[in-house]
Order: C-alpha cells, then structure tokens, then sequence
C-alpha cells in the first residue's frame, strides 16, 4: 500500500503541470514542472516516461567528450556510468570506491554541457550511507541538473552488477533508502526520476526482486531496474509482472545478462534502456590499439580527417567563438 503521507506532495505555485495518467502510484509520483520558462532535464525526462510510448535509448558516458559525441549524434537521453566515471577520473575498478563527491562533479558537468539538450540518467550506486546520505545524494544531483537516477539495494562495499559474488541489503534497510531518496525529491518539488534497482538476483532470486520492487514502487519509485537477468524470458516476464509500473534495462555486453537489441527491449515492454560500457569498452580498445601503434610504429596514425579544429568543435568551439564574437571580442577574428 502507498503510503500517502510519504507521497504527499508539498503545494508551490507552477505554470504548467504535467497531467499524470490512472495508476494512484504514478498520480502519487506526479511532480510539479520547472516554472520560468525553463523546462529542466527532470521535466524533460518525466514527460519522456510518462506522456509517450517511447522507449528512451541512453548511451552510457563517462566524461565530457563521450557526452559531446553522444549529443552530436542526436541521443535523446545520456546515462552516466559509474564503472566509467570510477574507471576514468580514479583509474580504479567498480568497487564503491567512487564516492558522492566524485559522482556528484561528473554528473555536474555532463549534465551541464548543454542545460538546454539531453536529460541526463546517472548512477548513484547505494546512496553512499544511511537514509539520510541517500536523500544528501538526490538534493546533490538535483541541484547539479541530473534529471534522474537509479539507487541500489547492495551493501555498502558494492560492486559493479554485472561481477559475481555481489550481497544485498535486507528489504527494510533498501526501502529505508528507497524513502529517504524520494522524500528528498519531494522537499526539492523537483521532476527529478527516482529509479529503483535491485541486485537481489544472484543473492536470492527473482521473486525476491519483484517483490523489493514492488515495495520501492509503493514508496514513490517512479521506475524499476532488475539488474543481471539470466534470460530475455525472464527480463521479458518482469516487465509483465511490474505492469503497468516501468522498467529500466541495463543492457551490458559481455556481462552477466544475455545481450537484448534495443528492438527486442522494445517489444518487451521496457520503457528506458541504458548501454553502461557503450562508450567505456570501444575507447579503452582504441586507446590500446593506438598507443601500440607508437609503440611500434612510433607514429599515432590519426586519420586526416580528425584535426585538433575536429575533436574541439565536437566540444563547443563555435559556441565559445560566438560568445567572444558576440560581446565584440577580438580573439577570433584571424579564426582559429
């Protein structure tokens, strides 16, 4: 049973409220929109989920230029990692070793690249603490422009979901987080997606999943993410056991979980896909092939149609030329 009071959301003037369809739990979710004019990524991603039937594809991105590659292409939606924020600001393994602080300044500056473009999904692993480090967290990403995120069940000393031998907190303490995280939104009167994962699977099983997820639905959750599915039936299942509530798939290639097209998610009902290591696993092997290219070679062999002018306008050099332009700066008037 949802509990009202938890729910209950605070009254604030808006402009434009976004009208929230039967379920009692998504009327209960239903947040006020961003006033003023600017719609924020929050706003943007709510309305994604919850006036269409899209599924919203996610790359997943680890730094500024994975994202600006991301939004070249035309992305709706970005999912920041955490294996590859861990991987490329600490140079270290998905093992919690990443904190809020970290995580919080990644998110920050993604999400930031463009205010006015994609909304951005972010990891935010167990909430690093207690019920009252899981609502710090969400009041952090809030203010840092992150539209949404997904909060585990793991202990504390995680572990990336796609490694073996991961342990799960007791449902008590997971929805404790659960209702911290949400409150949190509420005291905010944000959009801002709270998306509920649970890694219960290898540890107890997928009633034990469906039934954590049930319970974080009640306590506000917005979306639910059953991580590690050993089979596209059981993915597929979960969708229709969780009806009409939405679903998140992680899809990881090479991980743990057989590999799901975004067509096959598609057709199962899911209504968001994140790609974690989409950009991670491709930039290591091309990195790799690279440096042992100058090792070898002693050349780096850059095609000739990738120029230093390339990579920086990919992050916002004729932006940053105008601006100068604009306010009648000369430091581009010979061009770059």
């Amino acid at each position: 049973m949802i509990n009202p009071v938890v729910n209950q959301i605070p009254t604030a003037p808006v402009d434009k409220v976004i009208t929230p369809a039967n379920p009692s739990w998504l009327q209960l979710n239903h947040l006020p929109a961003t006033t003023n004019g600017f719609e924020s990524g929050a706003t943007k991603l709510r309305k994604m989920l919850f006036e269409t039937n899209e599924l919203i594809v996610c790359p997943g991105v680890y730094d500024g230029l994975s994202a600006r590659t991301a939004m070249e292409l035309g992305f709706d939606a970005l999912y920041m990692t955490g294996a590859g924020t861990t991987a490329s600001r600490l140079g270290q393994p998905d093992l919690a070793i990443a904190q809020l602080h970290e995580m919080r300044e990644n998110a920050e500056m993604i999400a930031n690249l463009d205010p006015f473009g994609p909304p951005l999904i972010a990891d935010m692993d167990t909430g690093y603490g207690g019920p009252i480090m899981a609502a710090r967290t969400v009041e952090q990403y809030i203010r840092a422009g992150v539209a949404g995120a997904h909060l585990e069940d793991q202990v504390l000393m995680k572990r990336c979901g796609h490694l073996s031998g991961k342990k799960v907190v007791d449902r008590g303490e997971y929805i404790s987080r659960i209702r911290a995280a949400h409150a949190a939104r509420v005291r905010m009167r944000s959009d801002f997606v709270l998306i509920a994962r649970t890694d219960a699977l290898q540890q107890h099983g997928y009633d034990e999943c469906i039934a954590r997820l049930k319970l974080a639905r009640d306590e506000g959750a917005d979306v639910g993410l059953c991580e590690g599915f050993i089979s596209k039936a059981q993915a597929a299942q979960a969708v229709k056991d969780l009806a009409p509530w939405p679903l998140l798939l992680n899809s990881v290639e090479n991980g743990k979980s057989p590999t799901i097209t975004v067509d096959e998610a598609r057709a199962m009902g899911f209504r968001i896909m994140i790609f974690s290591f989409a950009t991670l696993a491709p930039a290591y092997l091309a990195i790799k092939e690279t440096l042992l290219r100058l090792k070898t070679q002693g050349v780096v062999g850059t095609p000739k149609d990738v120029t230093p002018v390339t990579l920086f306008e990919v992050c916002g050099l004729k932006h940053s030329m105008a601006v100068d332009m604009d306010a009648g700066g000369l430091s581009f008037k010979e061009g770059v």
